[in-house]
């Protein structure tokens, strides 16, 4: 058996390569011998075998960069998102359904073995609470429809933060069900506070005790080269067993939360005290 990390001969498509931990994965790819095919709204400095430009938001341009990147692949990874600066419908259009939709048109194309890893976030991990709100949300396949659901359900929306993520993690684990016999994978990271220029709009609108809570227990941020490793190993043979799972790339936190030894609601009102 060769090296099982290894991406010798493997075609992969990454949506989100122009920075932070899209391109730190791209990066890590093209080391592992990967023939990477690169999306984004905006140009990525990563040179990779092809580099094509699609927005999230609009369903035709996913299509079209699909059909232009063309042909099959081994893996993809979907490292694309919006953070709460921005509008929560484009939030939602871009951190899921975008990245859904996107999704759906590799499925077609994928190999044998294939793989999907997407990034999600700490912000998504209370999705099993809310199985009752969200499970319908993800049989509405139409855009338009969707769209009338949130101006319809403020309340439900806010952000669009933690509903997008809440909903990509809960799609990915249907998914992963559903793609099984066919032998495709699926599964999410969801990352602790990392040093990317996104943390940059984080820290534009969360107070920083509020944001520096998610460090615990380690007490520092991760890099976006650490959360990359995670994605290219979910999506690598080494992972071959492994589907469904929507991975804490935390340092702990998550494993705080789920076993009591961290108090989110104490360490919130601290964080959020004047």
């Amino acid at each position: 058996m060769g090296d099982i990390s290894s991406y010798e001969g493997k075609r992969v498509a990454i949506v989100g390569c122009r920075s932070g931990m899209g391109a730190a994965c791209a990066r890590r790819l093209i080391a592992l011998g990967a023939e990477v095919h690169g999306a984004d709204i905006a140009p990525s400095p990563i040179a990779m075998a092809s580099f094509t430009t699609v927005d999230l938001r609009s369903w035709p341009s996913i299509d079209r960069a699909v059909t232009h990147i063309g042909g099959e692949i081994d893996a993809l990874f979907n490292c694309a998102g919006l953070p709460q600066t921005h509008a929560a419908a484009d939030v939602v259009a871009v951190n899921y359904l975008g990245t859904r939709h996107w999704t759906e048109q590799w499925l077609p194309r994928m190999r044998p073995r294939g793989a999907i890893a997407s990034i999600s976030s700490l912000g998504g991990m209370g999705y099993p609470a809310k199985l009752a709100m969200l499970m319908p949300l993800i049989e509405i396949t139409d855009h338009d429809e969707f769209h009338a659901w949130m101006a319809s359900n403020p309340e439900s929306v806010g952000d669009g933060y933690a509903l997008s993520k809440e909903l990509i993690n809960l799609w990915s684990c249907v998914e992963a069900v559903n793609q099984a016999p066919k032998g495709i994978r699926i599964n999410t990271t969801m990352p602790g506070p990392t040093q990317t220029p996104m943390m940059t709009e984080f820290e534009k609108i969360l107070p920083p005790k509020l944001l520096e809570m998610f460090t615990a227990p380690s007490g520092r941020r991760a890099m976006a080269e650490e959360q990359a490793h995670a994605l290219v190993f979910l999506n690598s043979d080494a992972a071959s067993f492994i589907s469904g799972v929507c991975l804490p790339v935390d340092s702990g936190f998550f494993a705080g939360v789920s076993t009591g030894l961290l108090d989110v609601e104490a360490m919130m009102a601290e964080a959020t005290a004047s």
